[in-house]
């Protein structure tokens, strides 16, 4: 027999008698299986009952296992409403029997044995859903509905949730379901009619599932889970069930759910619940606040059955007791809820592939995953043991050393390897989740914080603040304020990081959720000191933006950058997932703080240089344009029609085209279309070309620009476009070729050196591109060229001034004077390049300024840009440090590569006054036709 052929283990028989008696009723049994039918029987009085009952049907099944119980599924599909509660019963002692003996055997896996004992659940109750809502259809007691509606049981659905939910049923489980109606599909008048209907359905599917009779059961039936169950029927309309969860949602109803699944009469409608409460199971943000919810369940269930304290073997509860299966669903679910608003992939039903999930995401390491992963599945094995014995639900190990003696028989080992083994694993198992969720430790001592901060008049008012109004964000922050404290007391300066933290704190509008991030990654307390201590402004701004500690925990957070293309997927799939315009735009907001929040962390803790931190901000605002420019287009098609002619592209200027901005930098763009001819667009309200670019491009500025419930992506400035604000705010190709070759200033044209196409249509870029080239390769009179230059520098002094010490940006020798050097010397060449670097090193700056001279302007430009970037990382005003000890003192020293503020301002002093003579040396010598 092929069943035979696969045995891998044997139970050994408790009870020799009633296991030889099992066999020989089995005469068509040799060999490993009567050895496992005598083992099986001899352990398990149920067992024994089914084989006596059943060996006639066993002795065909063993022939083919695999297809024997779809069989016996099959079976039942065409039966009788009448004779259903009896063939159902008949099927579930069937498979139950065959698998036992597969599971006891070896012969299936535990998870195709969870699987099977699912399916039959599954099948169960979509028939016996059929049979009573069939019989209330067919007595018009439910309005509306025909024999049509039976397979779909009128719209009513059953979720199941829990072990079945997850494919993962016990032996002998309770079965717990949530019955839900579609109140869509009957007028308002009919409302309490149909409702009536379905519970009456729904209690006599119950009963024919649950009821004991001569035959059996076929499934114990809990309908405890649904919203309210001591208020509310046990069926109920699905608008009333989502306006709970909404309002009144629990964290446990959150977990439950992560497993729940329509399994029975209308799954299309019961999917489409399921999908209306991704946004109460799923948080958008990193849900920490979650563990002190899982941790006080624990407790709570621990309390209720009187299951604390230390393990000991007789009547532990392997479900619910310390170790047991409980403590590993919950680690698991609990991480799953943090991480799995933010990642799809992490919404698991199964628990051990939810783990595996957890370690490929970073949320859980490996070794930890792999040791639950392996607890979880040996739990399961005793507890099937311990719910076959005698087809009782029960979790407990036994009592008395006579049961432990039949368990360890019926696993196929002896009592002492089998306890030992359970005390190792339940111990273990406790020690990897307690810790987990909180554990022992106590964190900072009082005595470790100094005096003078403990009883600092800023930590005294700090309980009055808005975040610490609630009871649990209190709580919460009652066991971090010593840890806070001793942190703070670490740092250079202790009581200028007690005012940036309180600054933070007390900009925070509420704490549950960042102070339980805080108590399950310390680390990020250590974070927020820094980032605090260089700028109380980036610490205001984390106060209102939290959220953005989320990327913090991501999992990749330290990586190498991923460039600008990689950005580019991550958002689009990102923005793919949100069904609406306002939500992508808001999502795309949330998306670009996380990225900004991280090159900032990445630059203040020198994980990079400023240069890279410069392309890094240029990559994200490049990914964010390209990614939401097709969305843009998208929502304003629907309404007008697609973009007529070959469509348009964004041009980045300035400091973006040359790929180098900083944290607070704007966005210099201009919009340029090609009608093709196009007279106007294609749509249910169609548009001339020319309005329909103009309101387009408008439509992408407050795309971006637009404050919403997430704030705004960036500034956009639209001013270097064609002339300036008296021109359109969109031009059309033939309009931007026309103004460069015969009405631009020079100025323009430096400006256009540093120009790129950044989105769109992929014809107009390569039209753009060929502009470009042609304007700025024109050949021009390097005296004349140089003269504008030299006009233009007066001009920008009168206009802004010498600028103050500490400016980085304005001033002679700074970056503007340096920038427009290298803008010149790219047009002289004739093939220019965007950054300042690459055009100080071209063919024309080097004939022009001399190696050395062009050396020492990039000297200084350097120095200004990091001096620029790591300001404008600490404040949107002019920065002027005076104190080494200061932490933003320190960050700008590192970011510049200098060992003090005062070398930081004598070699600024140096270099830009070195820079400004280069510069004045050259510019009006070339411009008088003289060599430098």
């Amino acid at each position: 027999m092929e069943f035979a052929k696969r045995i891998t283990r044997l139970p050994r028989p408790f009870d020799p008698e009633q296991g030889r008696d099992a066999r020989a009723a089995a005469p068509w049994a040799s060999g490993d299986l009567a050895a496992l039918i005598e083992g099986a029987a001899g352990c398990s009085p149920y067992l024994k009952t089914l084989i006596d009952k059943e060996t006639r049907w066993l002795e065909g099944a063993m022939d083919a296992p695999d297809s024997a119980i779809p069989e016996a599924m099959d079976g039942l599909r065409g039966t009788a409403p009448g004779d259903l509660a009896t063939a159902l019963r008949q099927a579930k002692r069937r498979i139950a029997l065959l698998t036992g003996l597969a599971d006891l055997g070896g012969v299936w896996p535990l998870e195709s044995v969870t699987r099977t004992l699912s399916d039959f659940a599954d099948l169960s109750v979509h028939l016996a859903l059929k049979a009573t809502v069939g019989a209330e259809i067919r007595r018009g007691k439910l309005p509306g509905q025909t024999e049509d509606d039976i397979e779909t049981a009128g719209g009513m659905v059953v979720l199941a949730m829990g072990k079945m939910g997850a494919g993962e049923l016990n032996y002998s489980s309770d079965i717990d379901l949530i019955c839900l109606f579609d109140e869509t599909r009957f007028d308002p008048v009919d409302f309490h009619d149909a409702r009536a209907s379905f519970v009456r359905a729904t209690r006599k599917m119950c009963a024919m599932l649950s009821d004991m009779t001569c035959e059996g059961y076929v499934f114990r039936t809990d309908l405890r889970l649904r919203p309210d169950p001591s208020a509310t029927p046990v069926c109920i309309a699905m608008e009333a069930a989502e306006r709970y969860y909404e309002s009144l949602g629990r964290t446990w109803e959150r977990a439950a759910y992560i497993k729940a699944r329509a399994c029975a009469g209308d799954i299309a409608a019961g999917e489409d619940f399921l999908k209306t409460l991704t946004p109460f199971v799923w948080r958008r943000h990193l849900d920490f606040a979650a563990i002190e919810d899982a941790h006080d369940m624990v407790r709570r269930i621990r309390d209720h059955k009187g299951l604390g304290g230390p393990i000991t073997l007789p009547g532990h509860d392997m479900k619910l007791g310390r170790g047991g299966i409980r403590e590993i669903e919950f680690f698991t679910q609990t991480r799953q809820i943090i991480a799995g608003g933010r990642d799809p992939e992490l919404r698991l039903r199964d628990t051990v592939p939810a783990l595996r999930a957890l370690v490929e995401k970073g949320w859980v390491p490996g070794d930890i995953a792999e040791r639950l992963g392996e607890h979880y599945r040996a739990h399961r094995e005793v507890e099937h043991r311990l719910q076959m014995l005698r087809d009782a639900q029960t979790h407990d190990l036994p009592q008395s050393p006579e049961g432990f003696e039949r368990l360890a028989a019926f696993m196929g080992t002896d009592r002492e390897s089998l306890q030992t083994d359970l005390t190792e694993r339940l111990e273990e198992v406790h020690a990897l989740t307690e810790s987990f969720f909180g554990g022992e430790d106590q964190g900072a001592a009082a005595g470790d914080i100094p005096q003078e901060l403990a009883d600092s008049e800023i930590v005294a008012r700090w309980r009055t603040y808005p975040a610490l109004r609630s009871a649990r964000g209190s709580g919460i922050f009652k066991r971090l304020q010593p840890e806070i404290l001793s942190r703070l007391a670490q740092t250079s300066d202790p009581q200028e990081a007690l005012a940036a933290f309180d600054g933070f704190l007390q900009g925070l509008p509420a704490g549950v959720q960042v102070f339980s991030l805080f108590e399950a990654n310390p680390q990020l307390i250590d974070m927020l000191v820094d980032i605090v201590g260089v700028s109380g402004d980036l610490g205001r701004y984390l106060s209102r933006n939290a959220a953005v500690f989320d990327a913090v925990i991501g999992g990749d957070f330290f990586a190498l950058w991923p460039g600008a293309d990689a950005l580019q997927r991550k958002l689009e799939g990102t923005l793919a997932r949100e069904a609406d315009y306002e939500s992508k735009l808001d999502t795309a907001r949330r998306w670009g703080k996380e990225w900004h929040f991280r090159i900032g962390v990445h630059l203040l803790r020198g994980l990079i240089g400023a240069e890279d931190a410069g392309r890094h901000y240029a990559d994200l605002a490049d990914a964010t344009l390209r990614a939401l420019t097709p969305v843009v287009i998208g929502e304003f098609a629907r309404k007008h029609g697609a973009p007529p002619g070959q469509g348009a592209v964004v041009l980045g200027m300035g400091s973006l085209g040359a790929r180098q901005i900083h944290a607070r930098s704007d966005l210099d763009l201009i919009v340029i279309y090609d009608p093709a001819g196009a007279e106007s667009s294609e749509g249910r309200k169609p548009l001339a070309t020319r309005p329909y670019y103009a309101r387009l491009t408008q439509a992408l500025i407050t795309a971006i620009s637009a404050p919403m419930a997430e704030g705004r992506l960036y500034e956009i400035d639209m001013r270097l476009r064609p002339s300036g604000h008296q021109g359109p705010v969109a031009t059309s190709l033939a309009a931007f070729r026309q103004y460069h070759t015969e009405e631009a200033w020079l100025w323009e044209h430096l400006a256009l050196t540093r120009s790129r196409v950044i989105a769109g249509s992929d014809d107009v870029a390569d039209a753009v591109r060929t502009i470009r080239a042609e304007v700025l390769s024109a050949p021009r009179g390097r005296a004349q060229v140089l003269h504008r230059v030299s006009q233009m520098r007066e001009r920008i002094a009168e206009a802004k001034g010498s600028g103050d010490p500490w400016d980085p940006k304005l001033g002679r020798g700074r970056l503007q004077d340096i920038e427009l050097i290298a803008q010149a010397a790219a047009v002289l060449n004739g093939r220019p390049a965007r950054s300042v670097s690459e055009a100080l090193q071209c063919e024309a700056a080097l004939e022009w300024l001399g190696r050395e001279r062009a050396a020492g302007l990039w000297e200084a430009y350097r120095l200004c840009w990091s001096l620029q970037i790591g300001a404008r990382l600490i404040s949107d005003k002019t920065v002027r440090p005076n104190r080494d000890s200061s932490a933003a003192s320190q960050f700008l020293c590192r970011v510049t590569e200098t060992e003090s503020i005062d070398a930081l301002k004598e070699a600024l002093t140096a270099a830009t006054a070195r820079a400004a003579d280069i510069i004045e040396a050259a510019v009006p010598a070339l411009a008088e036709g003289e060599a430098p």
